[in-house]
């Protein structure tokens, strides 16, 4: 099934999907990661809004349909997410420099845009990464974790398409996982951001797939 139709982004499928290169495809053993699904980017009163991208409301619905079908087919479920601890946000370090609002996720924040998104969240064994930068990978354990549960390959979905996702896809490369990204299931702040990103990491990082064939494909466990 394609990963991005013809309406969507018309230069995507005729440059991107329909190239020669064959995808990594899954391993044996895949594993579901939500990245920052928290409510700093689906709140409206949030400074960090998904406001100029109309498609990024629907992105927690798939979400929701990722988890339910790894679920049912005993997949690990990894939750990860931004928070801070220290007052100054010293804790994130040069990207507090760089990036407006990440008080968003201080812990004590008051307006919990650091919560997860409502009906969204870990449940019994389900793994739950706390991160500092964009790469669910970097000063983590997820590494680690997944090694010990024996995934080989790693579903991705969440927010930013052109920052935790594309980081954590190329982090997963890297590491010698197979990086799967449901794109209907990741947003942006932008329509531009959002595909360009899709188009560089199917290109040269990992695999771009639709909704379906992710639940068709965790559903086998």
């Amino acid at each position: 099934m394609a990963d991005i139709s013809p309406a969507d982004y018309p230069e995507y499928t005729k440059n991107i999907s329909n190239k020669s290169q064959p995808p990594l495809g899954f391993g044996t053993r895949p594993a579901l990661i939500i990245v920052d699904a928290q409510k700093a980017y689906w709140n409206p009163d949030s400074p960090l809004y998904f406001s100029h991208y109309e498609n990024a409301a629907a992105a927690p619905a798939y979400i929701k349909t990722l988890v339910s079908s790894a679920r049912s087919g005993k997949c690990p479920v990894i939750w990860s997410r931004i928070q801070y601890e220290n007052a100054s946000l010293r804790d994130a370090g040069l990207w507090a420099k760089k990036r407006n609002h990440l008080d968003c996720f201080l812990s004590s924040d008051s307006r919990g845009l650091g919560d997860w998104i409502e009906g969204l969240g870990p449940e019994g064994d389900d793994v739950f990464i706390t991160k500092k930068f964009a790469s669910a990978f970097f000063g983590t354990t997820l590494a680690t974790q997944l090694q010990m549960l024996n995934v080989d390959t790693l579903v991705i979905c969440g927010a930013h398409t052109s920052g935790s996702i594309r980081q954590t896809t190329l982090d997963a490369m890297q590491s010698g996982f197979r990086p799967i990204v449901v794109a209907a299931a990741c947003a942006d702040r932008t329509r531009e951001t959002h595909f360009a990103n899709l188009f560089d990491i199917r290109a040269k990082m990992g695999d771009v797939i639709a909704v379906e064939e992710a639940c068709k494909q965790l559903e086998k466990g």
